[in-house]
């Protein structure tokens, strides 16, 4: 029955979001605060806040929540 298609929505892919599909990011160097190797981040760092790598960013994150 008719319940797969909800609101007609035909972008596909799904996820929702604030990020378009324009093409590949632009990534910036940055050092991360915690391991200090050289990483690559989706955002210019502005250097008032840190900065982490893959690894030492899921060591900041908060434990989610069921």
């Amino acid at each position: 029955m008719g319940f797969n298609n909800r609101g007609g929505n035909s972008r596909g892919g799904g996820g929702g979001g604030f990020r378009s599909n324009n093409g590949p990011r632009e990534m910036h160097k940055a050092t991360c605060s915690d391991c200090k190797q050289e990483t690559e981040v989706p955002f210019k760092p502005s250097g008032d806040r840190p900065v982490y790598c893959r690894e030492c960013f899921q060591n900041h994150r908060p434990p989610k929540r069921y």
